[in-house]
Order: structure tokens, then C-alpha cells, then sequence
């Protein structure tokens, strides 16, 4: 292996180097005034020589290819086909210095490879559809982003609080100017601009080469750098920025020079900038923080109008501003929460071999029996609308008076009409005409809906023919997906919904509300043993879930909201439950001497919120799950039991939680308790269709559904889980409200 060296004094001049004797005939075919003249070689296991000379200079310079690189240049250029850049060069520079017994070389081969694998500004990669970063990618590493300090981002998201500050200047340092005279050029600096294998390398890399060529030819004296110039104060807003992908701010640096700080400090403006990652200079709670180099987009606010310009506005207020209450952080997590648990429980299912059918929300049956619907009609009666008119320039002035006006002006223009001699008055006459006439015309329906109004209270309900309705008959918002769902469970076996189910109930509770979306699960060949243990094993996968997916928001809300949420969460996926008959806690409740119920407790009476609130907290302290109901309290469809008195069906009550709100510091409890409702359903026909006429339920709505029984009838359970108390559970909120991202309730649909 030959490596030819040049030999460069400090002063720029060549001098000539006698060929050794090795190199003799290789000089003599290139000819004379070859470029290989004043040349040295490098032999295998033997050391540069420049004449009689042994040793080399710290200023001569490697110029021409070794040999071996060539010969191994092809292979190295497959193998980085297959390998990362960096893994490409470590495995060059690997097999260029296993294959060679000169120290030079390796040397120069491993300085090459620390060159190539110079460290660069950390990359943070975009999302795939906005090209911005999610702030989740920085905020959410276990160093808090510190790690990519020096990177360059795009960032988007709306400012939740902000400051003005002004930053002294820091002096330049002092830069010392080039020395005069020649500077010595490493073969690290020189082998990417003199051979062409390496240089193709370096620029894949690395970049382009001309720096190093610049070093390279820089000879002549430089004069010092003039002074700089003096800095003067500058003037930051300084931002807290989320977009929502995560609990925490992004702290966000602008320039009064870039935009002026009022036109980006006020709450909930929205921006799109392009910046630097850096450390703070002040150490606090941001590993990391951008300083902003463009402004992208500004979405400025209106100050006086925007609804959360004030800080921590309660809850209940928030519900008035459903569009905007996302941009809280406190509800924000809790859709995060929410998203979590959405997830958990499709990927519970999956796993579990079910499958996810979509069941219809407007439905012709009563699903429940009982409840209150919603219909769903096109069919309105005539709307009577009350006009209110400020300045009524027909006042005094009766419909009578104006029709007697017309029948003058009809005379006028008839004589103007036989007169050719006055078209202008004829026209103004016929244009006052039609005025005279549209003004009649404004009265009688004026006076047509006064009467209206004033004989509303004396009108009567009539009958509404549903044939001439959309559907042709009478249709309803659905209350359960559980009977459409059995269909999909006689044919594929175990099957799931989720979605909205509606009542219209007028009440205020917090625990219901007129649109919840429910989990609704139905098993072919099951009992409500087996009802049972699905329930259960979902109630512990998403609890599992969420600690394990939603840790940042649950320690937020800790914070904020109630201090026991990890700790519920972490005894829901640990603990058992207890498990006692409707007779039996009715007992159990009549026994109890230091407590006075609001309702009576007695046998065919259903237990309220109440009631299995103090089963689960004072009694069992633990989830409880009541069974065997009188048929009388559950809905139509429940297997009746052997008794022939009571049903297979139970509800899981979960223990209602002592909350200590942090904002208040006062004691509450969370209103979930009933969370699950379960039964084995009813699979004989006879029995059915017995319970339908029992309850006066019009048969006709339930053909398709005894047909199920009909043909090829099997045994089968389910259970509806309550999904938005499941949020509210797992969050800690008072008001199932607060945890839906837009509520429907008695008089509130505000969008």
C-alpha cells in the first residue's frame, strides 16, 4: 500500500523531494514534470521517508488516494445501502483499518470517521400532516426537552398566560485577530478537498467541502475583526404555549424586533412560529424554551368579548362556553382522559375477540319500555310568530281606511290613463298604488297573527298522523343499542356498540343528562355469570389504561381537582367486589339505625342513588353488585328467573369518592354510583311475548325482535356501561357535564 505525501514549507514554496528508490519506476512511467515529482511514499510496516530523511513534518500533506481505498470503495458503497450514514462510515473506516498494517493510515482513517460523525443540531420531527412539531414531542421526553436544545422547530398553539420583560444586553467577547503568517492544515482538513472518494463521502455527509478548501488556501495575513457594534435592551413577550397534545406550556421567546408584544401576549391569541430550541437563562420549571426567529401566523383575540380572559373561571360557568372551554387546562385533560379510556375500551374488545357493529340512533322500538323518548318527527304544527315592532307608522290607521284610499287612487290613474298628456303622474300614481297596496296587505297579516296569538291558549291537541310523517310511522331518538345489537350477536357471536343514547328526562342531576354515550355489550351462548366478569374485566383494563397512558393529566388533575384519583384508579384494578341479592341489601339497608334516608326503604321499591351510595361506601367500602331484581324494576326483555318474580339482571355500583378540592379546600363526593346496568336476556319467545303484553307495549314495534326467538333462538347476556361516568369517575368531576364535550340537558343546548 503506497500513500504519496507533498511537502508544503511555512512560507507557501514547494520543495522538491527526491522519489526513494521504491518509487523510481513509477515516476519514470508518468514522464517528467509529473505531478508525482517531489513526492514521498508510504510502504507497509515502514515509515515515510523524504530522501534520507525518516520523518515527517507537521505541515506536509496527504494528496493522493491510497490504493486499498479504491479497491474497497465498492463494496463500502453496497454496504451503505443497507446501513444508516453513520453505521456506514463506523463500518468503513472498520474494514480500511483491519485491512491495513500502516499506522499512518489508520490514523488518518480514524481521524476521516471523527469528522464524518461530527455531532449536529438535534432533529425534531414533524407531524405528518401540518408540518409542525406536537408539543408532546418536546415537553413529554423524560429530560423535558432539554435534549434537543439547538434544534429547529415550527411550533403552533394558543397562549394561556404570558409577560413582558426587557433583557440587558451581554457583552461580546473578546475575538483576537488572525496571527500573520502561515498556519499549519491538518490531513483531517485536507483529505476531503484532495481526494475525490472522500470528497463524495464528505458531501453525503457532511456538506460541502469548500470551508475546508478555504482553510486550506488561506496563507495571507487577516486583519483583526472591527470592534462590534454596541447592543441596546431588548424587549421579549414572554408566552406560555399549548396546543393541546399534553398538560404542559411550552415557554415561547418573541422579539419586540419580530412583533410587538402586545399584539401576541393577550390569552387564548393563537400563533404559528419558527424558532431555535435553547435553555432558559433562568433555571425554573422549563428544560427548555424557543426563541422565536419568524411569526407564521397570528390569531389575534378581542380582549373585552373573549369569555376566558379571566383566569380559573369555575366549571359551571365554563358550561356556558362549551366552544371554547377546551382551551382550560382542566378540560383539556380530561378529553385527554377521555380519548384514553376510548381507546382502552376498543382495544379491551379486540383483544378479547368481539366485534364493533354500529347500531342505529333513531329506532322504532322503545327499547327500555318505560323511559322517556325523544320523538323524531318532520311533521310541526304552524309556527305562530309574534312580531314586535318598535315604531308603528300604522297606528290608529285600520286595514278598512287604506282599502278605501286604493279605490281613489284606482279612479286617478284610470282618468290619467285616458289623458296621454302626463305620463310622469301616471307612473308616480301607479308606484304610490303598489306602496298603498303592500301596506293593506302588512296589516291584515299583522292583525291575522294578533288573533292567532291572542286564541293560541284555546287551541287543541289533535291526533298526528305519522303515515304522512319521513318514516311513515312513529320513530324516537334511541334509549339502547342493546336490541338492535342482539341481532349482530345470533349471527357473529360476541359484539359491542359505543355511542349516544338519549332520555328526556327534566331533571338536573348530575348524574344524567338528556345525550350520554354508552358502551353496550352483547355474548352469544353467555349467562350473567359471564356478563358479569366481562364487566368487571373492562372496569379494571381501562383503570390499568389510564394510569398507565394518562399519568401527566391524572397528576394535573390530582393537583387541581381531587387528590385521590391515582389511588381510586390503582384499588379499581386490584380489588374485588361484593356481590349480594336486591332482597338482601334491602335488608341490610332496613338494619341501619345511624342513618334516615330521604326515601322508604321497603320489598318492590327501587333503591336510589342514595341507597346503593351507602352499600358501596359505609358498608362494603368496595364496588357492590346488586342482582335478582322483581321483574317490575327492570326493563321487558330480562330472563325472568325460576321464581318467576324476580330477573337476571344486576347493576355494579362503584364506591362514590370523597373529594378534596384543591381550589376550595372542602369535601365533597362524586356523584357516579350506578355504573353499569347488565342481564341475561330473555331467549324464549313464549315468555317474551308475555312480558310485551304485560306491560301494554304495542306488539307490532317488536315483530323482528320475537323473530329472533323464532328462528334459531340462543342464550345470551350483555351489560351498558355508562361512559361519561366512567370520565367522571376517573377524573375526579362532580357533574357529568363537565366531562362531555358539548351537554345536552333540560333547557341547555347552547350549539
Amino acid at each position: 500500500m503506497k500513500v504519496f505525501v507533498r511537502s508544503i514549507d511555512s512560507k507557501g514554496t514547494e520543495e522538491v523531494a527526491k522519489a526513494t528508490e521504491r518509487n523510481k519506476k513509477k515516476e519514470t512511467n508518468m514522464g517528467p514534470n509529473s505531478p508525482m515529482d517531489n513526492c514521498i511514499s508510504l510502504e507497509d510496516d515502514n515509515s515515510p521517508t523524504v530522501g534520507n530523511n525518516p520523518t515527517i513534518g507537521n505541515n506536509q500533506i496527504v494528496v493522493c488516494a491510497v490504493d486499498r481505498i479504491v479497491s474497497l470503495h465498492r463494496n463500502l458503497l453496497c454496504t451503505a445501502l443497507v446501513l444508516t450514514p453513520s453505521a456506514f462510515v463506523i463500518s468503513a473506516a472498520q474494514i480500511m483499518v483491519k485491512n491495513s498494517k500502516s499506522k499512518l493510515f489508520r490514523s488518518l482513517v480514524l481521524a476521516i470517521t471523527a469528522l464524518v460523525l461530527e455531532p449536529t443540531a438535534p432533529v425534531v420531527s414533524p407531524t405528518k400532516y401540518s408540518k409542525r412539531v406536537i408539543l408532546k414531542t418536546i415537553l413529554g421526553r423524560g429530560d423535558g426537552g432539554a435534549g434537543l436544545v439547538g434544534g429547529r422547530v415550527v411550533i403552533g398553539g394558543w397562549v394561556k398566560t404570558s409577560k413582558e420583560v426587557t433583557k440587558k444586553p451581554v457583552p461580546p467577547p473578546v475575538v483576537e485577530g488572525d496571527k500573520v503568517g502561515s498556519k499549519d492544515v491538518t490531513c483531517v482538513e485536507t483529505i476531503p478537498t484532495r481526494l475525490p472518494f472522500f470528497r463524495s463521502i464528505m458531501k453525503v455527509f457532511v456538506g460541502s467541502h469548500e470551508p475546508v478548501r478555504e482553510k486550506l488556501d488561506s496563507v495571507v495575513q487577516k486583519l483583526p475583526p472591527p470592534p462590534p457594534p454596541l447592543q441596546q435592551s431588548s424587549l421579549f413577550a414572554v408566552l406560555q404555549v399549548s396546543d393541546g397534545s399534553c398538560a404542559a406550556n411550552l415557554q415561547v421567546l418573541v422579539d419586540s424586533s419580530i412583533e410587538r408584544p402586545s399584539q401576541v401576549m393577550q390569552t387564548g391569541t393563537c400563533i404559528l412560529a419558527e424558532g431555535f430550541l435553547q435553555q432558559p437563562e433562568e433555571p425554573g420549571k422549563h428544560a427548555v424554551e424557543l426563541k422565536v426567529a419568524k411569526l407564521l401566523h397570528v390569531g389575534t383575540v378581542d380582549q373585552d368579548k373573549y369569555p376566558l380572559s379571566k383566569k380559573r373561571l369555575p366549571l359551571d360557568m365554563l358550561r356556558d362556553f362549551s366552544h371554547f372551554r377546551p382551551r382550560t387546562t382542566t378540560v383539556a385533560s380530561v378529553a385527554r382522559i377521555r380519548n384514553g379510556l376510548t381507546q382502552a375500551t376498543h382495544t379491551f374488545f379486540m383483544i378479547n375477540g368481539f366485534l364493533y357493529v354500529q347500531v342505529p340512533i333513531i329506532t322504532t322500538a322503545d327499547c327500555e319500555g318505560f323511559s322517556e323518548k325523544f320523538h323524531v318527527s318532520t311533521l310541526l304544527g304552524e309556527k305562530i310568530k309574534q312580531e314586535v315592532i318598535t315604531t308603528d307608522d300604522t297606528a290608529g290607521i285600520s286595514s278598512e281606511t287604506v282599502k278605501a284610499s286604493i279605490k281613489e287612487k284606482n279612479k286617478q290613474i284610470e282618468v290619467l290613463q285616458r289623458s296621454d298628456s302626463n305620463k310622469e303622474a301616471l307612473a308616480a300614481a301607479l308606484q304610490d298604488l303598489q306602496i298603498t297596496s303592500e301596506l293593506v296587505a302588512l296589516m291584515e297579516a299583522k292583525e291575522a297573527a294578533k288573533q292567532k296569538f291572542e286564541s293560541r291558549a284555546s287551541v287543541k291537541p289533535v291526533l298526528v298522523d305519522f303515515s304522512e310523517d319521513f318514516f311513515s310511522r312513529q320513530t324516537y331518538l334511541t334509549v339502547s343499542g342493546r336490541l338492535h345489537l342482539e341481532s349482530y350477536a345470533r349471527a357473529l357471536g360476541n359484539v359491542y356498540s359505543f355511542g349516544p343514547r338519549f332520555q328526556a328526562q327534566k331533571s338536573e342531576s348530575k348524574r344524567n343528562v338528556a345525550e350520554m354515550w354508552m358502551v353496550e355489550v352483547e355474548m352469544a351462548f353467555s349467562q350473567l355469570e359471564d356478563a358479569i366478569n366481562c364487566a368487571y374485566d373492562l372496569l379494571k383494563s381501562v383503570s390499568q389504561w389510564a394510569l398507565d397512558n394518562c399519568s401527566e393529566d391524572l397528576k394535573f388533575l390530582s393537583k387541581r381537582v381531587d387528590q385521590t384519583i391515582e389511588d381510586r384508579l390503582e384499588k379499581m384494578t386490584s380489588s374485588s367486589f361484593r356481590r349480594i341479592s336486591y332482597e338482601a341489601a334491602v335488608e341490610v339497608l332496613k338494619q341501619v339505625k345511624d342513618k334516615k334516608f330521604e326515601a322508604t326503604i321497603e320489598l318492590g321499591a327501587p333503591l336510589t342513588e342514595e341507597h346503593e351510595s351507602y352499600l358501596a361506601d359505609e358498608i362494603y367500602k368496595m364496588p357492590v353488585i346488586i342482582d335478582s331484581y322483581p321483574k317490575e324494576l327492570k326493563p321487558f326483555y330480562v330472563r325472568l328467573n325460576d321464581d318467576g318474580k324476580t330477573v337476571a339482571a344486576f347493576d355494579m355500583i362503584v364506591p362514590k369518592t370523597a373529594i378534596l378540592l384543591v381550589t376550595k379546600l372542602e369535601n365533597i363526593c362524586s356523584q357516579v354510583g350506578k355504573l353499569i346496568r347488565a342481564s341475561q336476556n330473555e331467549e324464549r319467545l313464549s315468555m317474551l311475548t308475555t312480558r310485551i303484553m304485560e306491560l301494554g307495549l304495542p306488539k307490532e314495534q317488536y315483530e323482528w325482535y320475537l323473530d329472533l326467538r323464532m328462528h334459531g333462538t340462543v342464550i345470551h347476556s350483555g351489560f351498558s356501561l355508562a361512559f361519561d361516568l366512567l370520565v367522571a369517575y376517573a377524573t375526579g368531576l362532580i357533574d357529568v357535564r363537565d366531562v362531555i364535550p358539548f351537554p345536552r340537558s333540560h333547557g341547555k343546548a347552547n350549539n
